[in-house]
C-alpha cells in the first residue's frame, strides 16, 4: 500500500517535471528564433500580400533583367496581381520601409489618401472674441442697474443711451495721437473763461489718457494759470528759457513744471516787466525743447491777438480752441477773433476750431441760432453751463465739479483729440 502511494507519486511528479521540461524546450526554440532579414524579407513573405504564386515561367527577371529558368521565378496571375501603380513594391534594403515611407502611399492630386484626413484648406485669423459668449456692458447707473443687480444678471436691459454715449466720448477722447500736437487756446476778450477751459481741458485730456500732458502759460501779462492748478509758480517760462541749453532730459524738464493730476504745469512769468520780454522766437525755442517729451501741448495764450507769444502760438498750432461767452457781448467777441485769424491767414486752424461757450446764458438770447452761427464757421460747438466751483476763481478741484460740467469738458477733450493725427505728417 504504501509502495503504491509511493509509485502514485513519483509517477504524478514526472508528469509535470515532463510538463516542465516541454515548456523549457519551447521557450528556448522561440529566444533562439531569430526574426526575418529586412533585405530578404519582400521575396520571402510578400506573395502573402499580393497572392498565391502561380505557376513557374522561364523568361527574364523583372527586377534584374536577367534570364532565369522555370523554378527560379514565379508569377501571379493577373486576377491577383496587386495594383503595383498604387502601391509600388521595393525589393532589398527598401522593402523593410515599405510600410512607413510617405511616398509609398496613395496620393490624390499630391494629398495623401488616408482615412479621416482632411485636405488643408484656407483658415481665416484667430479670434479670442468667437470664442466667448457675447456679453454686453452692464448697466452702470439707475433702474437697469437695479434690475440687472436684482435677477444676476438673468434680465439685462442693456446700457442706457447716456452710457452708450458716454462710452463713445472717452472712446474719442483716447484716439490715436501720432507726434505733439499742439493747442492754441485764445480769444480776444478777457474775462470769459479763457484760462479755465485751458485747466479743466487739461485735465480732462490727461486723466483719460496714458501720454504726457503739458499746459503752459504763454500770457504776457502775470496769467494764472498755475495758480488755478497748482497754486505752485517758483519755475516759471523764464526760468526754463535761463537754462534751456542744459534741458536734455526728463528729468531737467520736471524741475520746471508742477504736477495737477497727471497734468504737468508750467507757470509763466510772473512780473509783467519780465513777461513783456516772452518775445515770439522766445516761444518757438521752448516749444523747440518740450515738444520732445510732450505728446499734448496746451497753450493759454492770453487775452489779445497782437502780442509776440501770440504770433509764435499761432505759427506752430495743430488746433484751436476759441473761447467765448453765451452772451451778445462774448460771442461777439468770439467771431471777431475768428474774423482776425482769417485775415491773417489762418483759414485752416478756423475751419478746425473748436468754439466753446462759457456759463449761463440769457433767455432773450436764441441759443440754438447762436450754436448755427458758430457751427457754420468751425468744426464744433461745445457749450461749459455754469458751475458755481469755477465760478469762485479759485483751485480747480474736478471731485467738486458738477456731472454736467465734466461732461461737457470730456465732449470738449473728445472734440479736440478727434482732429489728432493718427499718422507723423511728412
Amino acid at each position: 500500500m504504501i509502495m503504491g502511494r509511493v509509485v502514485d507519486h513519483l509517477d504524478h511528479y514526472s508528469v509535470k517535471r515532463a510538463r516542465a521540461m516541454r515548456r523549457t524546450v519551447y521557450c528556448a526554440r522561440m529566444a533562439r528564433h531569430d526574426e526575418s532579414d529586412p533585405a530578404t524579407w519582400w521575396d520571402r513573405y510578400g506573395h502573402r500580400l499580393h497572392g498565391e504564386p502561380a505557376a513557374p515561367v522561364a523568361g527574364p527577371d523583372e527586377r534584374t533583367g536577367e534570364t532565369v529558368g522555370e523554378h527560379d521565378r514565379t508569377v501571379e496571375p493577373e486576377a491577383l496581381r496587386a495594383p503595383r501603380a498604387d502601391y509600388p513594391q521595393r525589393s532589398g534594403a527598401e522593402a523593410g520601409a515599405w510600410f512607413t515611407d510617405p511616398k509609398g502611399i496613395p496620393t490624390v492630386d499630391g494629398v495623401p489618401e488616408r482615412p479621416g484626413l482632411r485636405a488643408p484648406g484656407p483658415t481665416g485669423p484667430f479670434d479670442p472674441d468667437a470664442l466667448l459668449r457675447s456679453r454686453g456692458p452692464v448697466p452702470d447707473s439707475g433702474w437697469r442697474r437695479i434690475l440687472h443687480a436684482a435677477t444676476l444678471g438673468r434680465v439685462d436691459p442693456g446700457p442706457s443711451p447716456a452710457q452708450i454715449a458716454a462710452q463713445d466720448r472717452l472712446r474719442r477722447v483716447r484716439s490715436h495721437l501720432a507726434g505733439t500736437h499742439r493747442v492754441a487756446v485764445t480769444s480776444l476778450k478777457g474775462g470769459v473763461g479763457k484760462t479755465t477751459v485751458t485747466a479743466c481741458l487739461g485735465l480732462a485730456l490727461a486723466d483719460h489718457r496714458g501720454d504726457r500732458i503739458l499746459a503752459l502759460d504763454a500770457n504776457p501779462d502775470a496769467g494764472t494759470l498755475a495758480d488755478r492748478l497748482t497754486g505752485v509758480a517758483d519755475h516759471t517760462v523764464r526760468d526754463l528759457l535761463d537754462d534751456l541749453a542744459a534741458v536734455d532730459s526728463w528729468t531737467a524738464v520736471s524741475r520746471y513744471t508742477s504736477l495737477a493730476g497727471r497734468l504737468q504745469v508750467l507757470a509763466s512769468e510772473q512780473d509783467p516787466a519780465a513777461g513783456e520780454a516772452f518775445t515770439r522766437d522766445e516761444y518757438l525755442r521752448i516749444d523747440g525743447a518740450l515738444a520732445r517729451f510732450f505728446s499734448v501741448m496746451l497753450t493759454d495764450s492770453g487775452t489779445g491777438m497782437v502780442h509776440s507769444a501770440m504770433a509764435g502760438t499761432l505759427d506752430v498750432a495743430d488746433s484751436l480752441v476759441v473761447v467765448g461767452a453765451p452772451t451778445v457781448d462774448g460771442a461777439g467777441r468770439a467771431s471777431k477773433t475768428l474774423d482776425w485769424l482769417v485775415a491773417h491767414g489762418h483759414e485752416r486752424l478756423v475751419e478746425e476750431a473748436v468754439v466753446v461757450l462759457v456759463g449761463r446764458g440769457s433767455r432773450e438770447l436764441d441759443s440754438g441760432a447762436l450754436r448755427e452761427h458758430f457751427a457754420r464757421r468751425c468744426r464744433a460747438v461745445v457749450e461749459i453751463p455754469h458751475d458755481p466751483h469755477l465760478a469762485t476763481g479759485g483751485r480747480i478741484d474736478p471731485a467738486r465739479l458738477r456731472p454736467a460740467t465734466r461732461d461737457a469738458f470730456l465732449e470738449l477733450a473728445a472734440g479736440v483729440a478727434e482732429a489728432f493725427p493718427a499718422r507723423v505728417r511728412g
